[in-house]
């Protein structure tokens, strides 16, 4: 019989493997010495411990996941339980029960990590929706809105999983945001439409009223009337961008056609009116040098009004000095209004009483203060004589001011 530490080979060539629960047979051998047998099975034992081994290592210094190590280390179980092996069975199966307990703990591990990467992941996809939601409700800039929704649908797919319900949860609330933008976007350029339809139509007025006028030979009313057109036209709003252009050029065109023949007739007149230009300038310059030396505010007006009649007899002036002419005209006008003006103040009856009346009043004063004056100096008051003084001199001054306006009056 041949032996060694972990089995032996009987002498009718039964090979048994020991263990902690005894012998077991793990095979038969016939065909050599039983030292061959023994090295046979012993080779199978060192197979089981280098897939052990193996194990071991890619538990340690890998990602092994928890439970394709468990199911590696139960098949190894089966195996080394029914091994047909000669070894040391029992401290194979103890380190395979030391790796299922390294297993437990990844599992443990693992699972920790998966919830807060889950956790992680509902954080981020909470933010997503949370946005989407803000997006369907506030923007109202449709074309950066819908953008930045499709940005968030792919933020969402690129980001991690989270549990099913939670996705499933979130998903719901991220396709309602959507479908919320989508409607209010929908709704707006719908009713933007219909507005705009309602500002086309009311441009088609405008622009008929605007052709109506284009031949008009009533310059003012006409010209009234356009500007009223132009007015309804900008506080009409916009129409689709097609139908604006062409409705505009309608537009511009009768109104080029209208202003055009206005300032046709116009320039025509301009020109017949020169000839009462050259006669205004003749009459301004005139006028301009004989009326400031009219000293007679009533000479000065009734040799305005000669010129006021020339001035109205001579006729209508062209545009382009119209302004000028006219406005150099009244500039001299409003001198003699304004002479007119100053010698009533200076003749006014009633304002050279008044004049009198404060001459008097002042007069009165400094007599008064002058007694005072001489008494506080025999009785040596000093003080009293100072105030007295002071005051005498502003009263004389405003006497002689009064006394100059009275003068002027007389």
């Amino acid at each position: 019989m041949t032996t060694d530490p972990w089995g032996r080979v009987d002498d009718d060539g039964t090979v048994y493997v020991r263990t902690s629960d005894g012998e077991r047979v793990v095979g038969s051998w016939q065909a050599g010495a039983p030292e061959e047998a023994l090295a046979f099975y012993r080779n199978k034992y060192d197979a089981l411990v280098t897939q052990v081994e193996l194990l071991e290592k890619r538990l340690r210094s890998t990602d092994l996941s928890a439970s394709a190590a468990m199911s590696s280390i139960d098949k190894l179980r089966g195996s080394v339980t029914g091994a047909n092996a000669v070894g040391d069975l029992d401290s194979l199966m103890k380190r395979l029960d030391d790796l299922a307990g390294r297993a437990e703990e990844r599992k443990v591990e693992q699972k920790q990590a998966q919830e807060q990467a889950r956790g992680q992941a509902r954080e981020i996809k909470e933010r997503i929706v949370a946005e989407a939601e803000r997006v369907a409700v506030e923007t109202t800039h449709w074309k950066s809105g819908g953008e930045r929704m499709l940005q968030l649908i792919e933020e969402w797919k690129k980001a991690p999983r989270a549990d099913r319900p939670t996705e499933q949860a979130l998903w719901k609330r991220m396709s309602t945001a959507r479908n919320s933008f989508s409607k209010r976007r929908k709704a707006y350029f719908a009713n933007l439409d219909q507005q705009r339809e309602g500002v086309r139509a009311e441009k088609e007025r405008i622009v008929a009223e605007a052709e109506a006028l284009s031949n008009s030979t009533e310059w003012g009313p006409t010209a009234r009337a356009y500007r009223d057109l132009m007015q309804r036209w900008k506080a009409g709003g916009r129409a689709d961008r097609a139908s604006e252009d062409k409705l505009w050029a309608r537009f511009k065109a009768a109104q080029d056609t209208f202003f055009d023949a206005r300032n046709a007739v116009f320039a025509e007149r301009d020109a017949e009116l020169r000839v009462n230009a050259e006669a205004k300038e003749k009459i301004l310059a005139e006028a301009k040098a004989e009326i400031p030396t009219i000293s007679d505010p009533r000479r000065a007006r009734a040799r305005l009004r000669d010129f006021q009649n020339a001035w109205e007899e001579a006729g209508e002036l062209p545009r382009d000095v119209r302004d000028q002419l006219e406005g150099a005209f009244r500039k001299i006008e409003d001198g003699v209004r304004r002479a007119e003006d100053a010698e009533w103040e200076r003749t006014n009856p009633e304002a050279r009483a008044r004049a009198k009346d404060t001459v008097d009043q002042l007069s009165a004063a400094i007599q008064s203060l002058e007694t005072k004056l001489e008494k506080a100096r025999a009785a040596g008051e000093t003080r009293r004589v100072q105030e007295h003084e002071a005051a005498l001199e502003a009263r004389r001054s405003w006497l002689t001011e009064a006394e100059k306006a009275l003068n002027e009056m007389s």
